[in-house]
């Protein structure tokens, strides 16, 4: 009852991120739209796939708990790990890049296109940073719960009689999964151009 408690609340705390971003999204489509082609397509769909994998390394481990399989509980998480540091790589590439092409909000935010409003991009921006870095927040929060469980899973503290920790954090997991399936149409998906302009 206390994760599906703590996930109500986190619904609630992304529905207001996400609530405000469709309101200004409304009013400054334009503006999102320029602000959303400036995302690799590319990175952001390589993300989808790796959070999708991770989803269902989280599930086998989540049910190699359940039989009591302590190779197949390390082996699966280790691999929901390794996912979720690649997820959070190529997003310091992401971020890199933005910051190198000054679309970081803030004083040195440069826009030199008259076609979309300088203002009304950067709040895109606000927001992309906004939501995209509390997720990966919630990832690295993820990754540093795994890093507490991997050492009882080693000493064999989960048996099929005693799992829920890890069936705990498989919800937990796959809530951080599906935010992700929301922000990557929302943020990169938006007027996108053809698909041959994917990076």
């Amino acid at each position: 009852m206390g994760m599906w408690a703590f996930i109500a609340q986190e619904i609630m705390f992304f529905g207001g991120l996400f609530g405000a971003y469709t309101v200004y999204r409304y009013e400054y489509l334009s503006a999102y739209i320029a602000g959303s082609n400036l995302l690799s397509l590319g990175w952001g769909a390589f993300n989808t796939g790796v959070l999708i994998a991770s989803s269902f390394t989280m599930a086998m481990c989540v049910r190699a708990s359940q039989v009591g399989s302590r190779t197949g509980m390390l082996r699966w998480i280790l691999a929901t790990m390794v996912l979720g540091v690649t997820f959070l790589g190529v997003k310091v590439i992401e971020y890199t890049d933005k910051f190198h092409h000054h679309l970081i909000p803030g004083l040195n935010f440069e826009w030199l296109d008259p076609a979309a409003n300088a203002g009304h991009v950067k709040i895109f921006f606000s927001f992309y940073f906004a939501m995209t870095g509390m997720h990966a927040l919630h990832m690295i929060i993820g990754i540093g719960l795994m890093l507490w469980l991997i050492p009882n899973i080693i000493k064999g503290k989960y048996t099929k009689d005693y799992f829920f920790p890890i069936e705990n954090f498989g919800l937990y997991w796959h809530f951080v999964d599906i935010v992700w399936i929301f922000l990557f149409p929302l943020l990169y998906l938006i007027g996108r151009k053809p698909w041959i302009h994917i990076i």
